[in-house]
């Protein structure tokens, strides 16, 4: 061990060692992952617990999914599917978000929904309070196959704790979300009902997204401008396998369906 200290500090092996490590602090994969803890860190201040709040509950807050600030410093963007259906009892919950204050403290906020885009799986809500720092929408025309995202929620309903989680993925294929059923037992009331109104693309990702991770923005892994709204994971057998065996398998909602959603909200 004292040889090869003494070592470290002849003039020789001492360039040579310099040289290493000034190659692996410019290569490529270090400033990847410079990049994307930066990105990270503009990211998380506009993201969005979206939940339900009733007094009577234990806990009284109950987390249905993720979300994050788009436009405006107090407007959110979530998934439909992550709110109450007219199936569900929600009688006396009230719709919340909880978003981060100035000391990093989460906030309960009151939340109302403006327009539900049920088609695209889209919801655009207006929460109370101070306004927070909103993301930047990219147009999603723009995505290609290959290129490297990032996404970000709060995985298994809070689990792992109210703290926003991050996943690398690629873009792996832009593909229609109504795909052709091999017989037409296997064609269900919904996805009948999709062809009907029309299919479109949507982002399939080799990235592993959770239960609570709906409603999280995906987004562009060098910019941090977000191209997509994750909205479901492909399940392998029962649901419980989703967390159990992840497939590894997500897709997300493209971004230009958020900026339809926004547009009209300023139209009216």
């Amino acid at each position: 061990m004292i040889k090869n200290a003494l070592e470290v500090n002849m003039p020789g092996k001492f360039s040579i060692q310099c040289a290493v490590v000034l190659a692996v602090f410019l290569s490529p994969f270090y400033m990847v992952h410079a990049e994307l803890s930066d990105v990270i860190a503009k990211v998380k201040p506009s993201m969005l617990i979206v939940g339900y709040y009733k007094s009577t509950n234990s806990p009284r807050f109950t987390l249905r999914g993720s979300g994050f600030v788009a436009v405006g410093g107090n407007l959110g963007i979530t998934n439909s599917h992550v709110l109450f259906g007219p199936s569900d009892d929600n009688t006396g919950s009230d719709l919340v978000v909880q978003v981060r204050g100035p000391k990093g403290e989460w906030q309960l906020r009151q939340a109302v929904v403006l327009e539900q885009d049920r088609l695209h799986d889209l919801v655009l809500l207006r929460f109370a309070g101070e306004s927070v720092p909103a993301l930047t929408l990219r147009d999603s025309n723009t995505v290609r196959e290959g290129q490297a995202v990032a996404l970000m929620g709060f995985p298994i309903g809070g689990a792992l704790g109210f703290s926003p989680v991050t996943h690398r993925a690629m873009v792996s294929s832009i593909t229609p979300i109504v795909l052709p059923a091999a017989t037409g037992q296997l064609l269900t009331e919904k996805s009948i009902r999709s062809i009907r109104d029309g299919g479109f693309d949507i982002f399939q990702l080799d990235g592993t997204a959770y239960p609570g991770n709906s409603g999280g923005p995906l987004f562009d892994a060098e910019s941090g401008e977000v191209v997509g709204i994750v909205n479901m994971v492909f399940v392998k057998g029962t649901k419980e396998s989703a967390i159990s065996q992840p497939s590894g398998i997500s897709y997300a909602i493209p971004s230009n369906y958020i900026q339809q959603l926004v547009q009209r909200q300023k139209a009216n």
